[in-house]
């Protein structure tokens, strides 16, 4: 039985990339095989890949989730979009001195009102005077992860946004598709590599971390996705082909997973609560192109339920020798679902 200690570890600051590589594709790749680890670039995933095999990419498009205010009193304010409710509507997250009351509101950039409708647990229902999108757009800001210490800039507008993002709602990227540029897309193509696509919005909760040292005490975030018929079938035939399904990103493979409760990958839209650590059987991904994830992680407990355990530990002591980039902006592993079942 693990516990949250098993998924600490020791990480240079210096490590963790606090800004893209000019070129997408130009990071770096830790292959994990069986017995050993390989140190490629990215732009030679297309060695691992074969003629049919899948690609499942996630198209979400990270919001101008973050705004900066005051209250009614006057005291400062900094609100977090956690979710798009409607038009009107929105689940957030609210930083103050003291929490804003129902009924209240809150003015952003001095201008813009938005009216404090209710809690949700943790988080505020906010409604807005003006479609939703449109405020965020013109009066939002990129919300760069917690350890990334800099505001987020122009350049951050177009690079924290992966080159397919196409639905609006996440408030953090799938970063392993950041990776990804035309040229390499082009180059799938011409290998005869097939691409499919899901939706899941990432929610700020990604960044939450595991507080219970008891594993099973943990309550996990939800998060909203769809998968589309056509990517079912997609995957369906690339099964009964005999090939590699590959999750680009943990939210792809989460979605993924949690739409193959049933044994059965099934389309459609809803929440997902699934917390993977070691012992998931996975029903539906073979490999999984990821980053690297945070001690204590919920991720680093998924990538070590996905290629085992012991391997997660050997690839990461490995890319701290090596220098490696981590965490949004950093490198990229290319894992194949290998659980230890002995651990």
């Amino acid at each position: 039985m693990y516990t949250l200690s098993d998924f600490d570890f020791n990480l240079p600051k210096e490590l963790i990339a606090q800004a893209p590589l000019e070129q997408r594709s130009a990071s770096r790749l830790l292959v994990v095989n069986d017995r050993n680890v390989a140190d490629c670039h990215f732009n030679q995933l297309l060695d691992f890949l074969d003629v049919g095999d899948l690609l499942v990419f996630n198209n979400t498009k990270v919001l101008k989730a973050r705004f900066y205010g005051s209250k009614q009193s006057g005291g400062k304010i900094e609100i977090l979009i956690e979710r798009v409710l409607d038009s009107h509507s929105a689940l957030a997250k609210v930083r103050a001195s003291k929490s804003p009351k129902a009924g209240s509101t809150v003015l952003i950039d001095g201008i813009l009102p938005i009216t404090v409708e209710g809690r949700q647990g943790e988080f505020f229902i906010l409604g807005f005077p003006a479609d939703v999108f449109e405020v965020l757009e013109n009066y939002g800001h990129l919300p760069l992860p917690p350890y990334i210490e800099r505001a987020a800039d122009q350049y951050d507008e177009t690079r924290y946004q992966t080159v397919f993002a196409k639905e609006p709602g996440a408030v953090a990227a799938p970063t392993a598709g950041l990776h990804f540029d035309d040229a390499l897309m082009a180059a799938l193509d011409r290998k005869g590599v097939k691409k499919a696509w899901l939706t899941l919005h990432v929610g700020a909760g990604t960044f939450q971390p595991v507080r219970s040292e008891n594993l099973a005490e943990h309550e996990m975030h939800s998060e909203w996705y769809t998968i589309p018929e056509e990517t079912v079938q997609m995957v369906q035939a690339a099964k009964q082909e005999g090939r590699k399904v590959v999750a680009v990103g943990t939210t792809s493979l989460r979605a993924l997973e949690s739409a193959s409760q049933t044994g059965v990958l099934r389309a459609g839209s809803q929440e997902t609560a699934l917390f993977i650590t070691p012992g998931y059987v996975f029903q539906t991904v073979d490999h999984l192109v990821t980053n690297f994830h945070l001690p204590k992680s919920t991720l680093l407990m998924l990538v070590s339920a996905f290629a085992g355990y012991r391997r997660i530990r050997k690839a990461y002591a490995h890319a701290i020798a090596e220098k490696y980039r981590f965490f949004s902006y950093g490198d990229a592993m290319f894992l194949t679902n290998r659980p230890d079942m002995t651990d």
